[in-house]
């Protein structure tokens, strides 16, 4: 079984049909779905879908992009909105300087805040980093110190120096389909060297189909042809890797284990 550990099954190209869209992922073996939030207006449909299947699960939070539009979300709202027993995680949070949709110093505030929900409630944090290594280190380092809370960089494009630096504070790697593009050179080395109980797999569909998909709308089935192109990196068995991948997974996101 795999887990697609980041998906976005309310976006177009997967909404219209997620039914058909879910059936295709399991008839590859992909055993749970994490439907991930980027902004609060979606948040319930998120949930929805998730408290519809039982082996889907969801996340709340405000990407970066929309940090300028949430910049009065408080604790309290992102923290209630976490009691659903669906709500496993908290997220997709973090920081965009290549797009830079909103200002950096609103998307930091909104950071901080989610981080301070996760470490309130235990549920783990998916980040979101782009072009922002530095910044991110940082906040993620002051916040250890005052609290340790669980978190994972999610589709995971960043140097090897910054990856390192993420798995010295705990964090877990999540590897998207840009890990089997020709010219992720860099990354492709860096994957091979991640330590077994720190590594997740995802589509972010329906973006970044990997290959042999390029060019057409990613789905939480590709996650198999990932998760194959990894194992080869890493000289395993694609069995073996999906073993540990989902054991990652459901020890990361204890709220979906127990559930």
């Amino acid at each position: 079984m795999l887990v697609d550990s980041h998906c976005h099954l309310e976006y177009e190209g997967l909404v219209e049909d997620q039914d058909a869209v879910l059936a295709r992922a399991r008839a590859r073996g992909v055993g749970a779905f994490l439907n991930i939030s980027t902004k609060r207006s979606e948040w319930a449909n998120v949930v929805a879908t998730a408290n519809a299947r039982d082996d889907v699960w969801a996340s709340v939070g405000i990407h970066p992009h929309h940090a300028d539009d949430h910049q009065d979300l408080s604790e309290d709202a992102l923290l209630a909105a976490t009691e659903d027993e669906r709500v496993v995680g908290i997220g997709e949070t973090g920081l965009d300087y290549f797009y830079e949709h909103s200002d950096r110093a609103a998307q930091q505030v909104l950071f901080r805040r989610h981080i301070a929900v996760s470490r309130r409630t235990g549920l783990p944090l998916i980040i979101h980093t782009r072009d922002a290594e530095s910044d991110t280190l940082d906040i993620l380092a002051e916040e250890m110190e005052q609290g340790a809370f669980t978190a994972l960089i999610h589709c995971f494009t960043a140097s090897a120096e910054f990856g390192a630096r993420v798995l010295e504070l705990g964090l877990t790697i999540s590897l998207s389909g840009i890990v089997t593009f020709k010219n992720a050179k860099d990354l492709q080395a860096f994957a091979a060297t991640v330590p077994q109980d720190r590594l997740l797999v995802e589509t972010d569909s329906p973006f970044l189909a990997p290959v042999p998909h390029r060019g057409k709308t990613c789905e939480p089935a590709y996650v198999g042809d990932t998760a194959a192109y990894i194992a080869g990196l890493r000289d395993e068995e694609p069995a073996e890797l999906a073993r540990y991948t989902t054991e990652n997974f459901y020890r990361l996101f204890g709220k979906a284990r127990a559930s």
